[in-house]
């Protein structure tokens, strides 16, 4: 029997209950936060020596200099020579869909000349260099080595070094196929915090980077978010998320593998579904119940489900709207008739899926636009990751004599306003129009 949450907004207490459904333990344990500030302490005091004991101690990895963990563009374009061509022309379909979608993400430099000739606007340029983590091992995860690493691409950033643990010196041949199809520069077979710290604060063969992204375990997360300040980071990722709003009128089957979809993930996973009728909400159960047995993750999906999951009925799709900006999903489908028409009354979502015919699954790998979304309720104020976190922006300020004599002036009565005589003084020393005219 498949034990899953049912919800109603008929309930007293929904909100609350809604709101705990929500509630999040990062991981970030005291014996997680002990761990990574050690971690990052040697890596910050003895750079390579810490990162090969790190990566022998977690990894079983021995090497003599951290250069042998280091995958050459050889073992790289043989990996992605040696793939079955129906997987490489997968990857490669993939990477270019995303890659054209994030061309038009490109922000570009911009000036407007005031009418006393002073000029200001804005430099656009890209960052120098990104380290991008990608999880490894025997696991394979292609998709996000191709949505961390091409936007960066796109965006014109000098050198991409990507980090990915190898337990037992395995990789997964899909990652360094897409690592090459994506143009990484430099690859290392490291690991955990240690490599987050060694992108961060550089070692002696690892050159520190400006901003790190790409997501990993628990201590991943803590150790992204401890370097952040020194170096720029994507986000602090949540668990995987699906809010799937739907009329009743979707094959429940359809539904209950969208659902699965997310919740195979691992066990925190959120998977919801919301609809106004609550004789469907019983028929999706019911097929999630009779396709569950033929998953392979089963047991994973079934734990989610228990502790993440929700049946959700509303009185109408107003009300689904509220319930959506409420929990602000990482994912939204709207399987509803003119879903175009609901969209416009959500304001809070990584990223809409409009249609029965659109899976959440087609945003994971090859639709174009990014996966890497904000989880835990930060689509309120967050953006999925694209070419803009990898690009950076410079006012411009060029005065005329004119104009520096009226801005002067006002700067300086400001100035004095604040008690800041000196700038004032500053100020004043255009307004006297002694500067260009």
């Amino acid at each position: 029997m498949l034990t899953i949450k049912r919800l109603s907004t008929t309930q007293p207490d929904f909100w609350d209950d809604l709101r705990s459904l929500m509630e999040w333990d990062d991981g970030a344990t005291a014996q997680v936060e002990q761990a990574v500030s050690e971690i990052l302490e040697a890596v910050r005091r003895r750079g390579d020596a810490a990162v090969l004991e790190y990566t022998a101690r977690f990894d079983r990895i021995e090497a003599a200099e951290v250069a042998e963990l280091e995958i050459p563009q050889e073992r790289r374009a043989k990996a992605l020579d040696e793939l079955p061509g129906a997987q490489r022309q997968a990857l490669e379909l993939a990477a270019e869909r995303i890659r054209a979608y994030h061309v038009r993400q490109l922000a570009e430099s911009w000036t407007y000349t005031e009418p006393d000739g002073s000029v200001l606007g804005q430099q656009v340029s890209a960052l120098e260099r990104v380290g991008v983590y990608v999880p490894g091992g025997k696991a394979a995860y292609p998709s996000s080595v191709l949505m961390n690493v091409l936007p960066a691409r796109v965006a014109g950033v000098d050198e991409i070094t990507m980090l990915a643990p190898a337990p037992g010196g395995e990789i997964n041949p899909l990652v360094l196929a897409a690592a090459q199809i994506a143009g990484v520069e430099r690859m290392f077979t490291v690991g955990g915090a240690q490599a987050i710290a060694a992108l961060a604060y550089g070692s002696e063969t690892i050159a520190a980077v400006d901003k790190i992204v790409g997501p990993g375990n628990a201590y991943v997360a803590e150790a992204k978010r401890r370097v952040f300040g020194r170096v720029g980071i994507d986000m602090v990722a949540g668990p995987s998320e699906i809010m799937i709003v739907c009329d009743g009128q979707t094959d429940p089957e359809w539904i209950a593998v969208d659902l699965f979809a997310q919740a195979e993930h691992d066990e925190d996973a959120r998977a919801m579904l919301v609809c106004p009728d609550p004789l469907y909400l019983d028929q999706v159960q019911s097929a999630m119940e009779r396709l569950l047995p033929a998953m392979d993750r089963s047991e994973i999906i079934r734990a989610a489900l228990k502790n993440r999951g929700a049946l959700v009925c509303v009185r109408d799709l107003g009300e689904a709207a509220e319930v959506v900006n409420f929990i602000a999903p990482e994912h939204l489908e709207l399987s509803i008739v003119e879903p175009e028409r609901m969209l416009g009354a959500v304001r809070h979502a990584g990223a809409v899926f409009l249609g029965r015919d659109t899976a959440e699954v087609l945003g994971d790998y090859c639709a174009g636009p990014n996966h890497v979304l904000p989880t835990s309720r930060t689509a309120r104020f967050a953006s999925p990751l694209g070419v803009y976190d990898f690009q950076k922006r410079t006012s411009l300020i060029h005065c005329s004599g004119a104009g520096a004599v009226r801005l002067g002036r006002i700067a300086a009565l400001m100035a004095r306003g604040e008690g800041f005589t000196a700038h004032a003084l500053s100020a004043e020393c255009r307004a006297q129009g002694s500067g260009d005219e």
